[in-house]
């Protein structure tokens, strides 16, 4: 079973092995730092194994919308490297996992199980480039469970009885994490137990829109868990939703928090070149200070940029989905 160090590991985003405590002591690359450019422009020597930039967005999102805020990502990277970029917006997360598992992408950014996900499907062929950074300088987000503020429930106790939608079954702050802090408090998270049902809202936006429309009296999503709460946050599904003039936070109210959850990482094919590995980093390190609208569409919100990491810091999240694979096993 998992215990109670996979939680606690959420926080810092590492296993406690050796090396992971050694990747850890490794210096990372910042947003932040000095010396921070983005590439010259023109076609790279990569360019021959990598013809075109073929990236998944995953799903959580309708397509328009997801489409409309990569738009000027993705013409940037083309002047920037020379290569045509395709964007690939997959229905649910399941969609981004497969193309990478088919070599049908090069890079997409993942939530943590969703990278856990890729790494498991491909036996290790994915590896994780960075992870954006709040703007306090952690490199973490909370999952939440929100209510409409009408509903009368307050608290977690207050959800005995009343349905609860997940996001999707790759999120991690939207499904795996809630699901293990549920069972971690003694509240059984199967439909029909604890709660009246359960079930899958199609996406962070969807079940959130799920809640507001009254089909769920509650859902999961992920926010920075900093700044103004009124506009959702500094980052994250409800600070976009906000911005989109899909919701007024005073319509919701946040009944449940998690623990820290490392954030995301940009995660890319492991077989790809150093150098493409290498000016890919490069170009997203300094996004933020050289096209910070760009920085800000693509990352639903801002914080102070990214960090680079390492497999390492992920390792307990692989663990994490392989005990979660036997359980959904042991169920069915």
């Amino acid at each position: 079973m998992i215990n109670r160090r996979y939680l606690g590991a959420l926080v810092l985003g590492a296993t406690l092995s050796p090396a992971a405590l050694r990747a850890q002591s490794a210096p990372a690359r910042r947003s932040l730092d000095e010396g921070i450019a983005l590439p010259a422009p023109g076609r790279r020597p990569w360019a021959a194994q990598v013809p075109q930039l073929r990236i998944g967005l995953m799903g959580g999102e309708n397509e328009a919308d997801r489409l409309g805020r990569y738009g000027a990502y993705r013409e940037l990277l083309e002047q920037t490297f020379g290569v045509p970029v395709r964007l690939f917006p997959a229905s649910d997360y399941a969609g981004v996992l497969q193309a990478f598992s088919a070599r049908q992408i090069e890079s997409a950014s993942l939530g943590p199980s969703g990278y856990a996900g890729a790494w498991l499907d491909t036996q290790g062929g994915v590896e994780p480039l960075l992870v954006a950074e709040e703007r306090d300088g952690s490199i973490s987000y909370v999952s939440v469970m929100v209510t409409r503020a009408d509903s009368g429930i307050t608290d977690l106790a207050g959800m005995r009885g009343r349905s609860l939608a997940w996001a999707d079954a790759n999120s991690t702050s939207g499904y795996l994490v809630p699901r293990f802090a549920l069972r971690r408090a003694g509240i059984p998270v199967e439909s029909g137990q604890y709660f009246s049902r359960t079930g899958f809202g199609g996406g962070h936006e969807q079940a959130v829109v799920a809640v507001l429309q009254r089909q769920y009296d509650a859902a999961v999503t992920w926010t920075s868990g900093q700044g103004d709460l009124s506009e959702g946050h500094t980052r994250g599904n409800l600070r976009a939703m906000v911005e989109k003039n899909m919701l007024n936070m005073r319509d919701l109210r946040i009944v449940w928090q998690s623990d820290p959850i490392i954030n995301g990482p940009l995660t890319v094919r492991r077989d790809l070149p150093q150098g493409f590995k290498d000016d890919l980093a490069s170009f997203h390190l300094a996004l933020p200070k050289t096209h910070p609208q760009i920085y800000a569409q693509i990352e639903r919100g801002s914080g102070t940029g990214y960090r680079t990491v390492t497999h390492e810091q992920f390792a307990f999240l692989v663990e994490m989905r392989r005990e979660e694979m036997v359980e959904r096993r042991r169920r069915a």
